[in-house]
């Protein structure tokens, strides 16, 4: 197997590790395992939203407004999610009218409007997810501490991928 010694720094660390060429098939089976969890995860997603009175572009939008460490722009939130901001000022309208998020105004320029949390009680959606929390647990009981940073690899390296791919649009 060809192998070529792969040093990066992701995130402020240095990452070392050995990059080899994946068969044909080992790729085949994680591409369709892949799609398999992105569908299911799709799935499991629109439904947690539909119990939250929310669409799923809706539920992922406050995601991303509960992911942001400060208020996020309406503009943020269209690039980030690839909607547009005549899409994304439906879905803070929406979002709004639950309770989920609030308009304020930027404290540095206020010609600009930020979205941030609302003040609401995380106990009334937390149930929803409860479901996955304990399938985690679940999931990991079965793997070694050292497994699971493996896992924890593996998964991260997914995430910054995909992400790499959407900030190329």
């Amino acid at each position: 197997m060809n192998e070529t010694l792969n040093l990066s720094v992701r995130k402020g660390r240095l990452v070392t590790g050995v990059t080899r060429k994946v068969p044909e098939e080992v790729l085949a089976k994680f591409s369709q395992l892949n799609r398999e969890l992105s569908t299911m995860m799709v799935l499991f997603h629109s439904r947690i939203a539909e119990q939250m009175g929310l669409s799923g572009t809706d539920h992922k939008c406050l995601e991303l407004v509960i992911r942001s460490a400060e208020p996020i722009t309406a503009g943020r939130i269209a690039q980030l999610s690839g909607l547009s901001t005549g899409a994304v000022t439906g879905v803070i309208d929406r979002l709004e009218q639950r309770g989920f998020v609030r308009r304020v105004r930027d404290p540095h320029d206020r010609r600009k409007v930020l979205v941030e949390l609302a003040d609401f009680d995380e106990s009334t959606v937390a149930h929803h997810f409860q479901d996955a929390v304990d399938m985690t647990e679940r999931l990991l009981a079965q793997f070694t501490p050292m497994e699971w940073d493996v896992i924890e690899r593996y998964t991260r390296a997914i995430l910054d991928e995909n992400q790499r791919l959407l900030d190329q649009r």
